[in-house]
């Protein structure tokens, strides 16, 4: 069984409906988690935003923040591994 104590980086791109274009849901993100973020990519217009993410942390902790992510309403799909290296 993998340790939820384990560092892990996921890719994941987050789709932000039109409702929740304008909330500052990655910057609560990082005060509601102990976890690193880096934006590698964004397309947000008044009706959708998509984000190119990568969250770091404890895998406990970063399943946390993906599952915190999509009770919001946002769609988390994983990144393949060189889309954006």
């Amino acid at each position: 069984m993998k340790s939820p104590k384990e560092k892990v980086c996921e890719r994941v791109y987050l789709t932000f409906p039109k409702d929740l274009v304008k909330e500052p849901i990655v910057c609560w993100l990082a005060k509601k988690f102990d976890i690193i973020f880096n934006i590698r990519g964004s397309t947000v217009t008044s009706e959708m935003g998509l984000v190119a993410i990568e969250i770091e942390g404890e895998r406990g902790e970063v399943e946390k923040a993906l599952q915190w992510l999509r009770d919001k309403g946002v769609l988390v799909e994983p990144i393949e591994k060189n889309v954006i290296e």
